[in-house]
């Protein structure tokens, strides 16, 4: 599967943020709040363990306009590093397995949360990112399937599981995707991975990214 550098920019373009240095000049109407989301990734070690190399690092401002009884500009940025891999699947070379990771600055304003991503549940999130994907590959019949928790920056996360179909050398393959979301240093992070139930091994791998991943790196 190939998700879209823009389907998961997209996805979280309004991000979140808190309300903390410059508010003044904010609440006054002198000047915006500006914001930088850290970075997350897997670890290097992880990615050499598993096979899975950098496909883009994309560093996006984000510029919106939040009502807090009147109108201010908020200034943001959010990271999305991914990262791809191409297995032999149908007789042939096909990119097979897909990790992002996604960071995001919290956005809180005066106690009022400005992000739609941060109430989402599993499965309206992951409903969301597809809804932005505009090229690449199409996961079809997506159902959420199971839950589990996993170690990722020294905290119990819980990762959703859903089932799906998507088509490899002109054929329909099942395939597996893993989210989770979560707040770490004031930044929310989205971690997903995917890739065709054939290739049963995957499913550590993605496990194995999910729990070597850094923020900041």
């Amino acid at each position: 599967m190939t998700l879209s550098r823009r389907s998961l920019l997209g996805a979280g373009a309004t991000g979140a943020i808190a309300l903390t240095a410059g508010c003044l000049d904010f609440v006054t109407g002198d000047g915006p709040l500006e914001f930088e989301a850290n970075q997350a990734a897997p670890s290097a070690d992880a990615l050499a363990d598993t096979g899975y190399e950098e496909s883009a690092i994309e560093h996006e401002a984000i510029h919106e306009e939040v009502d807090v009884g009147i109108e201010r500009e908020v200034r943001a940025s959010l990271w999305a590093s991914l990262y791809t891999k191409e297995r032999e699947l149908q007789g042939q070379t096909e990119e097979a397995g897909f990790f992002g990771a996604v960071s995001i600055p919290g956005i809180e304003v005066l106690g009022r949360s400005f992000n739609p991503l941060a109430d989402l549940d599993g499965e309206e999130l992951l409903e969301e990112l597809m809804s932005q994907l505009d090229d690449g590959q199409e996961i079809e019949n997506i159902a959420h399937e199971d839950s589990f928790g996993l170690e990722i920056l020294g905290d119990g996360r819980e990762v959703d599981v859903f089932g799906g179909e998507a088509e490899y050398g002109g054929e329909t393959l099942e395939v597996e995707i893993m989210l989770t979301s979560f707040i770490h240093e004031d930044d929310l992070l989205v971690l997903l991975g995917t890739y065709p139930r054939l290739l049963a091994e995957e499913s550590a791998n993605i496990e194995h990214l999910l729990e070597s991943v850094e923020h900041p790196v």
